[in-house]
């Protein structure tokens, strides 16, 4: 991601279990209904949001504020219409199904081009 003035990253985790991929993104203070856009442009998921916080006492007041961003590439195949969206605790988690990978080794074999 470029550094964009007044822009700050997000921390992720990215995972794939169960032929789902799973990005869940630390956004601790921001409303989910309101701040919180998610979305996908070919096969690069995006994770936009708003924080703008304030905690005051009788001498000293503070804002916690800011745009976050966070753009990932999707494995191939993944279905973006099914993707999912819980927030809890801070935490955003993203779901998208992703067709199964097939397991096992493939051998390739080498020819030899003689002069």
């Amino acid at each position: 991601m470029r550094s964009v003035p007044g822009l700050h990253g997000i921390r992720i985790e990215e995972r794939i279990d169960d032929g789902t991929y799973a990005v869940s993104a630390e956004l601790p203070g921001v409303d989910p209904d309101k701040d919180v856009e998610i979305s996908v442009d070919g096969d690069v998921l995006t994770i936009r949001a708003e924080r703008s916080e304030k905690s005051e006492s009788k001498t000293h007041s503070e804002f916690r504020y800011g745009s976050l961003a966070r753009s990932v590439r999707l494995p191939a195949g993944a279905r973006a219409e099914e993707a999912t969206a819980d927030y809890k605790d801070g935490i955003l988690t993203v779901k998208v199904p992703v067709p199964e990978s097939k397991t096992g080794a493939h051998t390739i074999k080498v020819n030899r081009a003689d002069s």
